[in-house]
């Protein structure tokens, strides 16, 4: 992407370290084992707050609000749904299968009430972040429109993920400013193209490779051994490829989203992905996951690092418009139910 004359290019810093972080995920993890879980609303607050406050765009940092309470009756939700479905798998499977049924057709209300509430309580230089997509698009796009990879046998996953981002990012809005996202339905095939055919060949490939040059195994253990190594090979590539996806992903994404006149960039490069992501697991591996908050920090610091703003003009023409709290319901749902909206 070419920078346009009279654009400044404001590059995201993040001034969190792992040292910080590790005390912060400590003191979190033990309160919450400590209370039963309770004490993870308000350890999520904390480390989203600290993350905030630590990420830097044109000299001003980003701000968190999330009200624990509010997140952890959200939670207790999710927790009692989850509990059902559960008990009736036990004991009445019929009831089981109703429960199943009903998550899945609630869920694109737990992903927009989800997206409301993260960036109603997400705000820069004073004034807030919101969503203003309506629950009938996220019911089209997180339930109707994946019913079509049962009739194409997956193949319109890339068209499904290209008009979900779209209406993320078309609706999410900065005060009064608007985001938009001209990324093509195209772009998105030949993502998942490149990836179909760098990670499919590069794995068949790499099996033909070690069923070649492998002796026919004379004993179960030799089979054994051959059997491991097969695992370990796919691992490794998996290592490699995932990086890769994660990176034309956030290219592709940000490099085509704009807030009103001011456009995004980012410059992540594959190679540097490949070794935090190895590394990380490597430590957290050897540290027995003592290294989890110094990992996370490190991944999140290049991803975020790797972004810029090209400031067409001024930030400071935006401003903020009145907003009324946001329920957390379904961000707690959201989080119990692992879903990942950043993709």
């Amino acid at each position: 992407m070419e920078q346009v004359q009279g654009e400044q290019t404001q590059r995201l810093r993040f001034h969190a370290s792992g040292g910080e972080y590790f005390r912060i995920w400590i003191v979190n993890l033990l309160l919450t084992i400590v209370t039963l879980g309770i004490y993870s609303a308000w350890a999520k607050v904390r480390r989203n707050q600290y993350f905030y406050s630590s990420t830097e765009l044109a000299g001003s940092s980003f701000e968190y609000h999330g009200n624990p309470v509010a997140i952890l009756k959200g939670r207790i939700v999710a927790a009692v749904i989850f509990a059902i479905y559960l008990a009736g798998a036990a004991w009445a499977p019929l009831a089981a299968v109703v429960v199943a049924l009903g998550m899945g057709a609630a869920s694109p209300w737990v992903i927009w009430k989800s997206l409301q509430f993260r960036l109603h309580n997400t705000s820069y230089r004073g004034i807030r972040f919101s969503f203003a997509g309506d629950v009938h698009d996220a019911y089209t796009n997180y339930l109707v429109r994946p019913l079509l990879n049962g009739v194409t046998l997956g193949l319109a996953t890339p068209f499904i993920h290209q008009r979900a981002k779209a209406w993320q990012h078309n609706e999410s809005r900065y005060g009064k400013a608007r985001f938009s996202f001209d990324g093509s339905v195209a772009d998105f095939y030949k993502l998942y193209g490149g990836l179909l055919l760098i990670g499919g060949g590069g794995m068949v490939a790499l099996f033909w490779l070690l069923i070649k040059g492998a002796p026919e195994p004379t004993s179960s253990a030799e089979a054994a051994g051959e059997s491991s190594l097969f695992l370990l090979a796919f691992y490794g590539w998996v290592f490699v490829v995932y990086p890769l996806f994660m990176n034309m992903l956030q290219k592709l994404i940000w490099n085509h989203t704009s807030l009103e006149h001011h456009r995004f960039q980012s410059d992540m490069r594959w190679s540097r992905l490949v070794f935090i992501t190895v590394t990380n697991y490597l430590a957290v591996i050897c540290t027995l996951g003592l290294f989890l908050p110094f990992a996370h920090v490190r991944a999140m610091r290049y991803r975020l690092e790797s972004m810029s703003l090209l400031v067409d003009g001024s930030l400071d023409d935006i401003t903020a418009v009145p907003g009324g709290e946001v329920g957390a319901t379904g961000e707690g749902m959201a989080e119990f139910m692992d879903y990942d909206l950043s993709l």
